[in-house]
């Protein structure tokens, strides 16, 4: 049996906290999704209703509430902020990379452990993610954990050759129905598809022989149901099943058509999964094919983790919804055989591919220009703007910014994080390998996080954000013309609205309003509101423009 080491917890948790932390709330939240779900968080607690989510103070069925109750105690603990917001899902990428390693562990040994933490949190979104306030980092780990516990029970069940699986089934099977039920709660049922899924497909692969029991099944979906009747029962005794109704239709439309500017070309999630989990993505490619195994147990989890992957890419790529973080579950698989590769490598079990090292400096290579290129164009930035034919991304770059060039420090430690890799690959020192590629791209990550991103963030939305702070507590309304945004709720702390009318465009432009209105619109869309007389353009400041109407004198 293989037991993990309490050091290597409490040493792993630690480095994960000092990369996933700091700099949290260095730059605002991030239009649409990040500012939506701490909105969501932030009325909340405003209303004190934890069953029902609202944003703009209005009902909002797209999501469960387990994110926004994670959110809502961060936000209790450190205030209404940035950090806040994301700190959950640094909490989520400390608790994954300790979960990887025990899953690791017990696969294989503690060196696998800590190939497979090393190779999730080594990578980029997978590394980002756990910087941000999106729901999917919880939502994933959730979901895996559910597939682990349920691949336990069927090594327990079908007597796999794995010693410190040692618990009754239906252990297993309970556990596995808590992960699933958790993983409805923080994003609906799409957890428990995937799951069954890969079941089926797994079930297809052993040729139709069964590997469960049917009343273990049933507890599995009983203990599932009971934690998602903690929200999904609870909201529909209280309030009826209005709110669940309009939930449950708004899933379904999210799996049968597309969003406005989420649509995409059928390859989309295999590029991103590609570029967006490097490096993992490129070492993973080799264990996807034949290996020498030394265990019965070790070939079925692979098949497991293979499946995972191809299931989740192929579901999204049918559904017509693309959206980066909608594939993000095949981190997982991917991290697993990055991990498989090195680890195979190493015991001499499986030949080491040069195409995988060539592949990954001429993508690594790409990485670090793009990030060497931001540099250099943010330093000449204004001698660009000619060059571009759209008003408001002119606007965009004329934002007052400094560079030092010093930021170009992170691409260049891309660059020698791939240069010293390929080199050890070639040396054959695969563990030093891994350890040189992981480590090294999540330093650029943490580097970029902290002096990249909210220069990069300047140019985008900074201006906006920082009008909208500047009205916190003052009695006006506060919206934008021409273009959709969840920032003015939450960066103005809005209260929640006593005139409905406050609601309607039309009336805050035209209407007899009793507070003054600030409206935020962009250069390219502030000529189609002329005709409102009664607007005053307050200034204009990095593509935005900031108009004001006063209550009519009477």
């Amino acid at each position: 049996m293989r037991t993990p080491k309490l050091s290597t917890i409490l040493l792993l948790a630690g480095i994960a906290a000092l990369f996933f932390i700091p700099f949290l709330g260095w730059v605002h939240l991030f239009d649409w999704d990040e500012i939506n779900f701490a909105e969501c968080s932030r009325e909340m607690l405003k209303l004190d209703d934890y069953t029902r989510i609202y944003v703009n103070f209005k009902p909002f069925w797209e999501k469960p509430p387990m994110f926004f109750w994670m959110q809502s105690l961060s936000m209790k603990i450190f205030g209404i902020n940035e950090f806040a917001a994301r700190f959950p899902n640094a909490v989520c990428g400390i608790v994954t990379l300790v979960v990887l390693y025990l899953c690791g562990t017990r696969l294989y040994e503690r060196k696998f452990g800590i190939l497979w933490a090393l190779a999730f949190g080594g990578s980029l979104f997978p590394n980002m993610y756990f910087k941000s306030g999106i729901i999917d980092p919880w939502f994933n780990l959730f979901t895996f954990l559910g597939l682990y516990y349920f691949i336990l029970y069927n090594w327990r069940k079908n007597k796999f050759d794995k010693e410190d699986v040692t618990k009754k089934p239906l252990y297993y099977a309970v556990w596995s129905g808590l992960f699933i039920g958790l993983a409805i709660l923080t994003k609906g049922q799409v957890s428990l598809m995937v799951f069954l899924m890969v079941l089926g497909v797994y079930f297809i692969y052993n040729k139709f022989r069964f590997f469960f029991n049917g009343w273990h099944a049933l507890i599995f979906l009983v203990i599932a149901s009971l934690v998602t009747l903690t929200w999904y029962g609870y909201e529909t005794a209280k309030n009826g099943p209005w709110f669940i109704t309009e939930f449950l239709k708004y899933q379904y439309r999210l799996f049968t058509t597309h969003d406005a500017g989420q649509a995409g070309f059928w390859g989309y999630h295999y590029v991103v999964l590609l570029i967006g989990c490097f490096p993992a993505s490129l070492f993973a490619i080799p264990a996807f094919f034949k290996a020498r195994y030394n265990s019965r147990y070790e070939k079925d989890f692979k098949i497991w983790m293979i499946l995972l992957f191809w299931v989740v890419t192929v579901l999204f790529t049918v559904v017509q919804s693309r959206i980066i973080h909608y594939s993000s579950l095949a981190w997982f698989p991917i991290t697993f055989l990055a991990a498989y590769s090195f680890y195979k490598w190493d015991r001499k079990e499986m030949n080491y591919k040069k195409y995988v090292g060539i592949l990954t400096t001429i993508l690594g290579g790409l990485i670090a220009i793009v990030l060497l290129a931001v540099t250099l164009i943010a330093l000449n930035i204004k001698q660009l703007i000619p060059y571009v034919h759209d008003t408001f991304a002119q606007a965009n770059m004329a934002a007052d910014v400094h560079w030092s060039g010093l930021e170009g420090i992170v691409g260049i430690l891309m660059v020698v994080t791939i240069i010293v890799g390929i080199r050890q690959l070639n040396r054959h020192a695969y563990l030093k390998a891994a350890v040189t590629y992981f480590v090294g791209t999540g330093l650029v990550i943490f580097l970029a996080a902290a002096i990249i991103v909210p220069k990069v963030e300047k140019y985008s939305q900074a201006a906006a954000i920082e009008f909208f702070e500047q009205r916190q507590g003052e009695d006006c309304y506060v919206t934008t013309l021409g273009y959709w945004s969840y920032a003015p709720f939450f960066y103005t702390h809005k209260e929640k609205p006593v005139n409905q009318n406050s609601y309607k465009e039309e009336w805050l432009l035209t209407g007899d309003i009793d507070k003054p209105v600030y409206f935020v619109t962009k250069v390219d869309r502030v000529d189609g509101y002329k005709q409102y007389s009664s607007l005053k353009e307050l200034y204009r400041k990095n593509g935005f423009v900031f108009l004001k109407r006063e209550v009519p004198s009477k």
